[in-house]
């Protein structure tokens, strides 16, 4: 529950603390007193958009601070222990402290427990702690959505709804792809056409890994053959094969004619081996060039077939505009390539397979969300007609109509179309709300699924802000006593101008709005017996009481 809320130059307010109590606390004032302030104070704190125009004039700072005792709100404890936000500070594990700043340079920050944190983490632990009910709220009843969302929040469609939103991201996911996959699948198809051409032509040719190098190193040598077969014979008749003088008959020459002298001098010895290992060196050489020169032939029809082959890799090279020793590569980038788009096709298939898996479990959780709004919409229906006509609508007839959308456009939100329908007077068909519900009217039927929706969710402060609107005499008497007995299990804020509601408060608190002529400050205050009477009093008669209205008054307080 909320035990006090401190607020520092916002709006018109100064400075204002105030302690709050359990149960039913009723807010009243003059008329542009700024009744609702302190609401829209604390829905600051509770993460509510922030607006320079919130600072008090003069100051260049706004502060609200909000301080919770949680021991009726374990969800809310969970939420800080998940996070980490734990109150260590105070004696009490229980209790948590909200606040939030502004700045006149626009600057906005949020607190929870004195750890600065951003304004999305206040807004989530904020809707554990409060529920906040606009004098607004019987106008935005006319709109669909703000119907589906209170037979979901009555029902508690928490889980389920996150079934259906997850399914439907997953098939929104897998439509946004396939739709690319298909509308790039034409330049997809021409390009394939191109590859299947290339690389048809490529795999005719079939050149393999580093053939072009080989190739060409083949053609050179085929192409010189005469002159290697020419040059390797002349060499080997100059080192060992001429009939007259060679280089290896000279060395054994020269061998000779040293070793007839190495005995006059045995420093000759060493050149003779020198020249030994010369003719060693020869011999080795000539053996391999015979060798080299035997294997050498002229081929025509080899170096023909080489020839062509060159050509062809060249002609090929310039045709696809690359380097003839990269031919190959390009030859493999082009088979990936081409693989690839037949993998494209292949995964359209699958994508579309799986949009169909995706759409059967939609629609399997949207089936069953609308199952059981069907079955919790019967339940809301006659708990909302019970409801109005004690509030003055004694033949009233309230209906959810739940039709099941026959588009194949999904939701987040399931396959419901919504329609709340009424029928304020006996004999009178059910019609759509908007149609034939008055102000007053759909003041009640809202204020009714408001309270019907608070007894149903586990928020331990609910605020209701001049919802009875419209409502008077009778009808606002029930409107009190609905409310009081709400607050007997519940914390409620109520502001209102109406007596018969205010009396039901098990305490009464007043805005008074004063100024100076300069400044203007608005103050707020918890009032005992006497106080209440006199202020009920005020509400009954105006600005003349007199004994009949304070009588009045008194049959109003419900002690």
């Amino acid at each position: 529950m909320l035990s006090q809320l401190t607020v520092q130059h916002f709006a018109i307010v100064k400075f204002l603390e105030l302690d709050f109590r359990q149960g039913m606390t009723t807010i009243t004032g003059e008329t542009g007193a700024g009744k609702s302030i302190a609401i829209d104070a604390l829905g600051l704190c509770l993460g509510d958009r922030a607006d320079i125009s919130m600072i008090r004039q003069g100051t260049d700072k706004a502060e609200v601070s909000a301080r919770f005792n949680l021991s009726d709100t374990p969800n809310a404890l969970i939420w800080l222990q998940n996070n980490d936000l734990e109150n260590s500070l105070s004696d009490n594990p229980n209790e948590c402290l909200l606040r939030r700043t502004i700045t006149r340079e626009g600057r906005s920050r949020a607190y929870i427990n004195s750890t600065p944190v951003p304004l999305s983490q206040l807004k989530s632990l904020g809707q554990l702690l409060v529920n906040i009910h606009g004098q607004h709220a019987h106008q935005s009843l006319l709109r669909n959505d703000i119907q589906l969302s209170i037979i979901d929040e009555y029902a508690d469609h928490q889980q389920l709804l996150q079934k259906v939103k997850d399914t439907y991201q997953g098939c929104h996911f897998l439509k946004k792809q396939l739709k690319q996959q298909q509308l790039s699948q034409q330049e997809k198809q021409a390009r394939k056409q191109l590859l299947e051409y290339q690389i048809v032509e490529l795999n005719e040719f079939a050149l393999a890994e580093n053939e072009f190098s080989e190739i060409e190193s083949e053609h050179k040598r085929l192409a010189n053959s005469g002159a290697l077969i020419e040059n390797t014979q002349m060499s080997l008749n100059l080192l060992s094969d001429s009939e007259e003088v060679d280089a290896l008959s000279l060395l054994q020459k020269s061998i000779s004619l040293i070793e007839s002298q190495v005995q006059h001098d045995e420093k000759l010895s060493v050149i003779v081996d020198s020249l030994q290992e010369a003719v060693i060196q020869i011999e080795e050489a000539g053996y391999e060039l015979r060798q080299y020169a035997e294997k050498l032939e002229l081929d025509p029809e080899e170096f023909e077939q080489l020839e062509y082959r060159l050509s062809q890799a060249m002609t090929l090279s310039r045709k696809h505009q690359v380097q003839p020793e990269m031919l190959y590569s390009f030859h493999q980038k082009l088979s990936k390539e081409y693989q690839q788009l037949n993998n494209s096709e292949a995964e359209i298939e699958q994508l579309t397979i799986e949009l169909e898996n995706a759409q059967k479990n939609y629609a399997k959780h949207a089936k069953k969300l609308s199952q059981s709004r069907q079955r919790y919409a019967k339940e809301l229906s006659k708990k909302i007609t019970e409801s109005i006509q004690k509030l003055n609508m004694e033949d009233g007839q309230f209906h959810v109509l739940i039709t099941q959308n026959e588009s194949n456009n999904l939701s987040p939100l399931g396959i419901d179309n919504i329609e709340f329908q009424v029928a304020a007077n006996a004999g009178q068909g059910l019609q759509n709300l908007g149609k034939v519900a008055s102000g007053g009217e759909l003041s009640r039927i809202s204020l009714a699924i408001q309270v019907i929706i608070s007894q149903r969710v586990s928020t331990p402060t609910l605020i209701f802000d001049e919802v009875d609107v419209g409502i008077s005499g009778a009808t606002a008497a029930v409107v009190g006593n609905l409310l009081r007995k709400l607050g007997e299990s519940t914390q409620i804020f109520c502001v209102t101008h109406l007596p018969q509601v205010a009396g039901n408060g098990h305490q009464q608190m007043i805005v008074n709005k004063k100024s100076d002529g300069k400044t203007t400050n608005t103050n707020m205050q918890l009032l005992d017996s006497t106080e209440r009477i006199q202020e009920l009093a005020r509400l009954l008669g105006g600005d003349v009481i007199t004994e009949h209205t304070l009588a009045n008054a008194k049959d109003l307080l419900i002690a």
